[in-house]
């Protein structure tokens, strides 16, 4: 007797989320099913690769990373049309490094410009990601939504201390919101459902679990995206039947075992690769647990981990 596999029908769905505007708009959610459970239900939008960009040179970055952007890392607008033109990004990230109040620290009145620039230079969906100070993103991710009104950013990561400054611009100016909780289902439910009261439409939010990179902590932060899907699938639970987007280039490419150099350490073999390669298999561990948005860096791991999403989707 052939082997059957046991299919279950789950009566929850994902929220289908519109990012961006305009013919270039990506569209995520929408599943009926567990990750790639292509035998079970269906999964109408690939998961989505968004690029990172930078408001400002990074540093620290191994040269592996800095190899493919070394003739734009100082011009965020060059950055962003190479991604697109060069590496077919479906969306862009920028990274506002330079707002940290540990860092450069500049001012919202100087940030804001430059996002915009890059917001009107580009017809992809644009991620616009603070510098995870609670205060400082306030301020300048509600300039943001108010200088690129209608343009349907994505703005992140809004945490339960600003969600109501940057909630409300969202809504004020037509934007989405990326409600980030520190790896905790229950946190990241009472967020949403604080956005819900606040007026953010359920088609405006998409979750950011946040994330740690191979061999620091993803175990962990798999578990809650896997709880996550459970909840919405199987137990149908709106609150946390959105698309999740995760962040996860920077946590890869900051880690020891990336930044170590080969004649430092011989055995962990070529930088390069193993950067890469850590990348990689970080984004399919993640798409696995259902994140529906990446947001990754080098080009080599984003067209690895293509190939795997198109051969596991049967494309």
């Amino acid at each position: 007797m052939a082997f059957e596999i046991p299919k279950i029908t789950y009566s929850g769905e994902i929220k289908e989320i519109t990012l961006g505007q305009g013919d270039r708009a990506v569209t995520v959610g929408k599943e009926t099913t567990y990750p790639f459970h292509l035998f079970e239900g269906e999964i109408l939008h690939l998961p989505s690769i968004a690029m990172e960009v930078y408001d400002c040179p990074p540093q620290e970055w191994p040269p592996a990373a800095v190899e493919p952007f070394e003739d734009v890392l100082e011009d965020p607008v060059a950055w962003a049309q190479k991604c697109i033109n060069q590496y077919e990004a479906e969306l862009i990230c920028l990274q506002l490094l330079s707002a940290d109040p540990n860092g450069l620290n500049r001012p919202a009145d100087q940030i804001v410009p430059a996002v915009k620039q890059v917001a009107d230079s580009i017809d992809v969906p644009l991620i616009v990601w603070g510098c995870k100070n609670d205060e400082k993103d306030a301020e300048v991710l509600r300039g943001v939504a108010e200088a690129c009104e209608g343009k349907n950013l994505v703005l992140g990561p809004v945490g339960e201390e600003n969600y109501k400054q940057i909630g409300a611009a969202a809504i004020a100016y037509r934007h989405t919101i990326a409600a980030s909780t520190p790896i905790d289902i229950n946190l990241a439910k009472q967020l949403n459902i604080l956005l819900g009261d606040l007026g953010v439409p359920d088609e405006k939010i998409v979750v950011d679990p946040t994330t740690g990179g191979l061999g620091y902590g993803i175990e962990y932060t798999y578990s809650v995206m896997e709880r996550d899907r459970i909840a919405a699938l199987a137990q149908q639970d709106k609150k946390l039947q959105f698309p999740m987007i995760c962040d996860l280039a920077k946590e890869v490419w900051k880690v020891k075992e990336v930044q170590i150099k080969e004649d430092e350490d011989p055995k962990l073999g070529d930088q390069g690769k193993r950067g890469i390669l850590m990348e990689a298999v970080t984004a399919m561990l993640l798409l696995l647990a259902g994140a529906d948005v990446l947001v990754m860096r080098h080009p080599e791991a984003i067209s690895l981990v293509r190939s795997m999403v198109n051969k596991l989707s049967g494309r």
